[in-house]
C-alpha cells in the first residue's frame, strides 16, 4: 500500500501497529529501526515519518496509546484551555487500566469526568485540568501561579477548583493550601497584594474598607488603604476595563479620589505575579509622596 494511502488512514500521520497490520504491513517495527522511514511513539503506536513529531502528533499518539475513551488532563489540557502550565508530560485519564510510558501519564478515573473538544482533542474542564496539573507540581509558587492564571483569565472559579480538589484529594495538598489562602482574600490578586504588603515594611493597610470625604460622602472602596498617609491601592485587571460601563466607573472612581486629594496606585494583577519587586518599589515611592503632602481629610467608614 502506498504511503499516501497509509497517511489517509492515519491521524496526523499517527497510526496503530494493529491498523498497519490490517492494511498489509506485516512487521511495521522493521521500518522504525534507526535510520528507517518511520518511528515508534509508544508500544503499538507508529509515526509515519522519522522527523521530530509536532506537539499535536505527540498528543494524538498518547491518546491512541491510552485507548478508547481517553481524555487529556493536567498541564497539556491546561495549555489547550489557554493557561500557561509548565511541564511537558502528557497526562490522560482512561476508564480502564493502561500503563503509561516515559512522559505519558495514564491514570484510571472512575467515574470518568465530563470532557469536551478543546482545540481538536478531548479534554477535561479547566478546573479539573488545573487541579491535576497541580498534583504534578512540587512548588507552592508554581501552584499559586497556575491557580492565579486560571482564575484571573476566567477559565474557572475558586469554588470549582475547591470542588475538584475535594473530589480528587490524592496529591492535592498544595492546591488545597493555596485555595485556603485564597479564601481569606476577595481575589487571587488581593491575595498576592496582601503577601507583597507584608514584605515591604509599610504600615499595615486596611483591606476593602469604604472611605469618605470630609462631608461624609463615600468616595471609594480601595483594595488596600494606607490610612496613615491617605493612599489608595487598586488592583485593576485589563478585563475589568473591556466593558464601557466598567471603564466609566473606574474613571469616575479615580476622579472622586483626585477631588478628595487621595493618591492612587493602580496595579495590574499579572504584574503582582510576574514583577512583584517593581510593584513594591512603586508602592514605596507612592507612600513617600503621600507622606510628603498634608494628609487629605478622608476617613474610613
Amino acid at each position: 500500500m502506498l504511503i499516501e494511502q497509509l497517511r489517509e488512514r492515519s491521524d496526523l500521520g499517527v497510526i496503530s501497529a494493529r491498523a498497519l497490520k490490517s492494511l498489509g504491513v506485516t512487521n511495521p517495527w522493521l521500518r522504525c529501526r534507526s535510520g528507517g522511514p518511520w518511528q515508534r511513539m509508544y508500544d503499538g503506536v507508529v509515526l509515519l515519518h522519522n522527523g521530530p513529531p509536532t506537539r499535536d502528533q505527540q498528543v494524538t499518539a498518547a491518546l491512541l496509546r491510552a485507548g478508547p475513551g481517553a481524555v487529556l488532563t493536567g498541564a497539556e489540557a491546561c495549555r489547550r484551555h489557554g493557561l500557561p502550565a509548565s511541564g511537558q508530560e502528557i497526562h490522560v485519564l482512561v476508564p480502564g487500566s493502561v500503563r503509561g510510558s516515559g512522559s505519558l501519564i495514564v491514570e484510571r478515573a472512575s467515574p470518568m469526568p465530563a470532557s469536551a473538544d478543546v482545540g481538536g482533542f478531548p479534554a477535561v474542564s479547566a478546573a479539573r485540568a488545573v487541579v491535576d496539573a497541580c498534583r504534578q507540581l512540587r512548588s507552592e509558587d508554581a501552584v499559586t501561579a497556575l491557580v492565579a492564571a486560571a482564575v484571573q483569565k476566567g477559565r474557572c472559579t475558586p469554588e470549582s477548583l475547591r470542588a475538584q480538589a475535594r473530589t480528587n484529594r490524592y496529591g492535592t495538598r498544595l492546591v488545597r493550601v493555596v485555595l485556603e489562602d485564597l479564601s481569606r482574600a476577595e481575589s487571587v490578586a488581593e491575595r498576592d497584594a496582601r503577601r507583597l504588603s507584608r514584605r515591604i515594611r509599610l504600615p499595615t493597610p486596611h483591606w476593602n474598607v469604604p472611605i469618605a470625604d470630609a462631608d461624609g460622602v463615600v468616595i471609594g472602596r480601595p483594595d488596600a488603604w494606607f490610612d496613615d498617609v491617605g493612599l489608595a491601592w487598586e488592583i485593576d485587571s485589563k478585563a475589568f476595563h473591556y466593558g464601557l460601563r466598567d471603564y466609566e466607573r473606574t474613571l469616575a472612581r479615580n476622579s472622586r479620589y483626585a477631588a478628595a486629594g487621595v493618591l492612587v496606585v493602580q496595579t495590574l494583577p499579572n504584574r503582582l505575579r510576574d514583577d512583584p519587586e517593581q510593584v513594591a518599589q512603586e508602592l514605596k515611592k507612592a507612600h513617600r509622596a503621600a507622606s510628603a503632602r498634608p494628609r487629605p481629610p478622608v476617613r474610613m467608614v
